[in-house]
């Protein structure tokens, strides 16, 4: 039997948190690209065979990101040089078009193997990539769901693909009945589907497609060891820089297998890593335009409102939530919490400080509902498998208080206003159009049953614009969590 070391380092959804942050009484430096392009080149020195893939969304959720279409990060992650890269949702943010001309930037392949050009029949990426590292070859296969085109019939109709995960498993079994021979060492999945649908599609993989390891994303899953799915290896890392996932394998070259395995969520400080400053000054490149561009005050809060969790009630949810619902005036207001991209804001918020936090600049609408349908949507949102990162919690405005027994699985109570929900009366609501676009798998209401007593009415054409001029309205705002999403 030969044998060879290999170490694979992964990220996921690292939404272009470039940036290190300073925590702790220590003042200890936290996360960042400087910090893990230190770290990834260090084990590059050390380590013989080496290997870094990135698990998708690598864009969307600063303003460094967002001011440049995209280009920044792809610039940056150039100097990270991962040695693959697969599709996330937020690759599609800025259209196809930026896509197509973003994966030219990048020094780096992007592989997705079952998102098609549907009029042409032909793979949007590469579908795979192979690296030989020391006489091994590893491949690497991307893979998306529907959790992605659900997000690209927004932006493209003729971009199709075979996207369930019967649809996603034929083709990883057509790339590995092909391309997979004998010299074939070490197979990898980057898919960007969540932890849940990665455990299910490992169960449906034939072990004869040798497939070793599933490294995945979308969901923010952090994990204390990975899982073991019919013989597949399934990792992630969480989300942003503040940690990589890293795995160190004994590869049997004979049997094509992983025959001994070490996992660990690695955390990025100063204590384990040392920063890449010549990626620190790149990094400033870009910060200082954006610093001239936004570094102007928006509004003084009464204290830092946090936002800790996107699956839970929080200050700063609360204090959006309630921000829409007064302008827009309707009974509810539905804040996706993925919406809002960092921990905490404020006191003193500067125009960029919002704009990183608060990067969705997408419509929003206006619904009139029956009290039975909002009785739906609270059930659909708070229900435990909605909550297991792979669906979209919602904040909700201040008249809102909902019960949910996680044991019985059922929605003891909805009240507005102190009363409760009445099923035959009517109640106004808003949503974003992403989510008013894809009700159906968020909310639980198709588009016909959201417009069964009146036509969907905008309110806004961004709710960014709507937010930042509340903000800069209304200063010394505060919130608490106050109970409005209740769980027993």
């Amino acid at each position: 039997m030969g044998t060879k070391n290999v170490t694979l380092l992964h990220s996921n959804d690292m939404h272009g948190d470039f940036l290190a942050e300073m925590r702790g009484e220590g003042g200890q430096l936290i996360g960042g690209l400087s910090l893990l392009s230190g770290y990834v080149s260090h084990v590059r020195r050390t380590e013989k065979n080496v290997l870094y893939a990135i698990a998708g969304d690598m864009l969307r959720g600063s303003i460094l990101d967002e001011e440049f279409k995209g280009i920044s990060t792809i610039e940056l992650m150039n100097f990270l040089a991962p040695d693959v890269v697969t599709l996330g949702n937020h690759e599609f943010d800025y259209g196809l078009l930026q896509l197509l001309f973003l994966e030219k930037v990048a020094n780096f392949p992007i592989v997705n193997a079952n998102l098609y050009m549907s009029k042409y029949n032909k793979r949007l990426m590469k579908p795979f990539h192979v690296v030989n590292i020391d006489g091994f070859d590893v491949m690497f296969i991307g893979i998306v769901t529907d959790k992605v085109i659900q997000q690209l019939q927004t932006i493209d109709s003729e971009l199709a693909g075979f996207l369930t995960l019967e649809d996603a498993t034929r083709e990883i079994g057509k790339i590995c009945n092909a391309y997979k021979n004998d010299d074939i060492d070490l197979t990898v999945l980057l898919t960007h589907i969540g932890f849940e649908s990665d455990k299910e599609l490992a169960s449906m993989l034939d072990p004869a497609w040798g497939v070793d390891i599933i490294l995945g994303g979308h969901s923010h899953t952090v994990l204390e060891k990975p899982e073991t799915v019919n013989g597949v290896l399934i990792a992630q890392a969480a989300v942003g820089t503040d940690q990589i996932g890293r795995f160190d394998l004994v590869v049997d070259d004979v049997t094509n297998s992983v025959v001994d395995w070490k996992w660990q969520l690695v955390p990025i400080t100063d204590e384990t890593a040392s920063p890449d400053t010549e990626l620190e000054r790149y990094i400033a490149s870009f910060q200082d335009i954006v610093d001239r561009k936004y570094n102007t005050i928006l509004t003084k809060l009464a204290r830092p409102l946090t936002h800790p969790s996107r699956v839970q009630e929080t200050e700063l949810g609360n204090c959006f939530a309630d921000a829409i619902a007064a302008v827009t005036k309707v009974d509810v207001a539905f804040l996706a919490s993925g919406s809002i991209r960092k921990p905490v804001l404020g006191p003193t918020v500067t125009r960029g400080d919002f704009l990183a936090i608060f990067p969705f600049s997408d419509a929003l609408h206006r619904f009139a509902l029956r009290g039975r349908d909002l009785r739906r949507i609270f059930e659909k949102i708070m229900h435990p498998k909605n909550l297991r990162g792979e669906g979209e919690f919602y904040q909700v405005s201040g008249a809102v208080r909902a019960v949910f027994d996680r044991t019985s699985e059922t929605l003891e109570s909805l009240h507005l206003r102190g009363a409760p929900v009445d099923d035959g009366e009517t109640y106004t609501i808003t949503l974003q159009d992403f989510h008013y676009k894809n009700s159906a798998s968020f909310l639980g209401l198709t588009h016909t049953e959201l417009m069964a007593i009146d036509v969907c009415h905008g309110v806004a054409t961004s709710t960014q614009d709507l937010l930042e001029e509340y903000l800069h309205a209304h200063q010394h705002l505060s919130a608490t969590v106050e109970g409005r999403l209740r769980f027993l």
